[in-house]
């Protein structure tokens, strides 16, 4: 945790943003992986996180904004408990860890519910992404759990984006431990691999890394020789000279903040001729993304001059032609990089996903609905504080060459003949973490991720 003063700090502003009403802020149960002791690793919600800090299952905290009052509702430790985990701090105790004073049975909370709906007060909730949580909101707000997403507070909604989207000095100093500990894995990676060996090994000793440095990983960890699959969680296949290895991992800090990177390297020593001029054209777009980000400049044309930059490539392969700023309207490049160039991160790898991408990502902006940029997560405009992944992406997926071809899909753009001499060359990703200044922006993290032909292929070397 933080400090008490920084959760009382973020509830006051959370009051202050909402003028009224009740916030109901629901913590994670543990959950069963095949029956009730033996339960997944606990993963506290993340806006209970935020505001809260507390990181034990079984915990609600009701804000009442109109009083400026936060109540914390649990279970003391029982007996059984103590003997099988050793001693519990009393519920007391936890929320005085938060700056709170008041804290009650969890069955309390009932009767201070139904009082409110009763003197017909505001009752703001969040989206529940658990099924347990949904049916407990169901049970204690006398609501079918079917309309829960529809009545889910929308102000909540945009006063949570609105804190959480900026990041706090402190909040930038956790997510700096959780990058430097993500070049960590991956620089292991790039160590480790080599022919011969499976996937599911180098994904061990990068999944190591994260949990030796205190931590987990924020996601689970995409190893893979099949890198065209965009988000890829087998491990099974054998490493062999000649494959291209992708790596997409990221740490989680002790505090629950995220790190996120990408890596492409051969699984041999060297890339090939062909592998190199694909990885550098993937560079290039990753430089065109960096190179646009300033505050008060949208996502979305971050995202643009990624694309722009791929298509260039494509043209100069010969596999695409004609203007690329209509191929890019017309989504043509899709077929290559069919996915967003990045997204927030914080308490999440994807920040705030929970609470839905019209606000998160677009301060309530349609999407499109163009396939590639349908997937692109975050488009609003960018402003100091915001903390992101920059990871354009140069795919070939059989699958979907298959099909557009089928479909005579952008017979302006497409080279087909020189497509299909590319359709088993998989694919490429690298992946970087910023934040945007007050004039502009910085990497995160006191470490680099290898990054160029030069510096991947001295790692391979060095093994």
């Amino acid at each position: 945790m933080f400090s008490s003063h920084t959760y009382i700090q973020r509830r006051n502003l959370l009051c202050r943003i909402l003028d009224k009403g009740l916030v109901v802020l629901m913590g994670n149960n543990e959950s069963p992986m095949n029956y009730a002791d033996n339960t997944y690793p606990f993963r506290q919600d993340s806006c209970f996180l935020y505001y809260i800090g507390l990181d034990q299952p079984g915990l609600i905290a009701l804000i009442d904004v109109d009083e400026n009052q936060t109540l914390l509702f649990g279970k003391e430790a029982s007996i059984d408990d103590i003997v099988w985990m050793g001693p519990q701090s009393s519920l007391a105790e936890k929320a005085l860890k938060s700056g709170i004073t008041k804290s009650f049975d969890i069955d309390a909370i009932y009767d201070i519910l139904n009082k409110a709906k009763a003197q017909d007060r505001t009752i703001h909730f969040l989206p529940p992404y658990r099924a347990d949580n949904k049916l407990w909101l169901s049970k204690a707000l006398n609501l079918p759990d079917e309309v829960l997403n529809d009545l889910a507070s929308l102000s909540l909604i945009k006063a949570i984006v609105q804190q959480r989207e900026i990041k706090s000095e402190e909040e930038i100093e956790e997510i700096e431990k959780a990058v430097d500990t993500s070049v960590d894995m991956h620089v292991a990676a790039m160590k480790t691999a080599r022919p011969g060996m499976s996937e599911a090994q180098v994904a061990a000793e990068v999944h190591r890394i994260a949990l030796a440095q205190g931590g987990n990983i924020s996601f689970p960890i995409i190893a893979t020789i099949n890198g065209q699959t965009l988000h890829n969680h087998y491990h099974g296949n054998i490493l062999k000279e000649g494959d291209l290895f992708l790596l997409d991992a990221g740490a989680e800090t002790a505090r629950h903040y995220s790190g996120d990177l990408s890596s492409t390297f051969p699984a041999g020593k060297t890339f090939t001729p062909l592998q190199k001029t694909i990885y550098e054209a993937g560079l290039k777009a990753h430089r065109a993304a960096v190179n646009s980000l300033a505050p008060g400049r949208r996502f979305r044309d971050v995202h643009r001059a990624a694309c722009l930059s791929i298509i260039d490539s494509m043209i100069a392969l010969g596999l695409m032609k004609g203007n690329p700023a209509d191929a890019f309207e017309q989504g043509a490049h899709a077929l290559f990089f069919p996915c967003g160039t990045g997204h927030q991160m914080g308490l999440d790898v994807h920040d705030m996903e929970d609470l839905g991408e019209l606000w998160v990502g677009y301060d309530g902006e349609p999407k499109s609905t163009q396939f590639g940029l349908k997937s692109l997560r975050f488009a609003k405009e960018l402003k100091p504080g915001h903390v992101f992944t920059i990871e354009p992406g140069i795919y070939f997926i059989p699958e979907l060459i298959d099909l557009w071809k089928a479909e005579k899909k952008h017979p302006d753009f497409l080279c087909w003949h020189e497509i299909e001499k590319f359709r088993n060359f998989g694919g490429i990703r690298n992946e970087e973490d910023f934040l945007i200044t007050e004039n502009g922006y910085r990497l995160l993290g006191n470490k680099k991720k290898p990054m160029t032909v030069g510096e991947v292929e001295a790692y391979r070397s060095a093994r």
